[in-house]
């Protein structure tokens, strides 16, 4: 209920709903803040355990796994285990609605994450991953996917195991990776490119759960601006961005569902 936000919270969520309603083409960036409040730990916290003093340097750069694979390897293999019975919020849940409901709206709303679990597509949202997907793998050398890479091969009958054990490809020896962005590899081309049209020409720019530091996709909202879009900003840290328009302080598993209620009510 609207009712439980401050005053000044329902003023802007108030301010959202209008402008949203208002408008045909929107365009919704989510980070790791959103994947947070489903338990999934965000790249900054501090590593725990067996990994408490690796940095990034040690497990999410390509010389890092030319230098140590098995130890990258065994990191990601933890990290799907992390992630395993993970499952949507009430904010990921919001946003496959609203998509939902465009269809058969005049609206529009292209969704892009940076993160590189499934929760978007658990909650039956489209979303383009411009960071990779962490249920993926490729090898390292001639870049084919390798087989059974789909997120359910790593649970029930015949089960992929997390096994740490390095793998080959059958068609190169290259060792197998996981299929995500690493620190200082560039973004997929045709994600990069769809993420790109859609801040270009969308009228409302969501940034959704990101601190808006981590470039390019920081720039899309930028873009966005540039282009005469409103930019909206979730985040119960709010980030010090003169971009934004309306600020919904609030973390999203509590505003979207508010949110996207008042927007696709008659």
């Amino acid at each position: 209920m609207l009712a439980e936000l401050s005053p000044a919270l329902i003023a802007e969520v108030e301010l959202a709903t209008k402008l949203l309603k208002s408008k045909q083409r929107i365009c919704v960036l989510t980070g790791a803040g959103i994947s947070a409040e489903s338990g999934i730990p965000t790249f900054r916290d501090k590593q725990t355990g067996l990994w408490e003093n690796y940095g990034v340097e040690d497990l999410a750069t390509p010389d890092a796994f030319i230098r140590d694979p098995k130890l990258v390897w065994s990191w990601y293999q933890w990290r799907r285990q992390v992630v395993a019975d993970k499952k949507p919020n009430p904010a990921h849940d919001a946003l496959a609605q609203w998509q939902y409901h465009a269809q058969s709206s005049n609206q529009q709303v292209t969704l892009i994450t940076q993160n590189v679990d499934d929760l978007h597509e658990q909650a039956s949202s489209t979303v383009t991953h411009l960071h990779g997907n962490l249920w993926c793998n490729r090898c390292s050398q001639c870049e084919r996917p390798y087989p059974n890479q789909a997120r359910n091969s790593y649970s029930g009958e015949n089960a992929l195991s997390f096994d740490e054990t390095l793998m080959t490809c059958e068609h190169c020896d290259g060792y197998i990776r996981p299929d995500i962005v690493w620190f200082g590899e560039a973004l997929p081309v045709d994600e990069w490119q769809a993420a790109e049209n859609a801040a270009t020409n969308c009228e409302v720019f969501i940034s959704i759960g990101t601190s808006s530091l981590v470039y390019p996709a920081a720039g899309l909202s930028q873009l966005a601006k540039q282009n005469g879009a409103k930019v909206i900003e979730i985040n119960p840290d709010p980030t010090p961005n003169t971009l934004v328009d309306i600020t919904l302080a609030e973390k999203a598993g509590i505003i979207l569902p508010l949110l996207i209620q008042e927007i696709t009510s008659l």
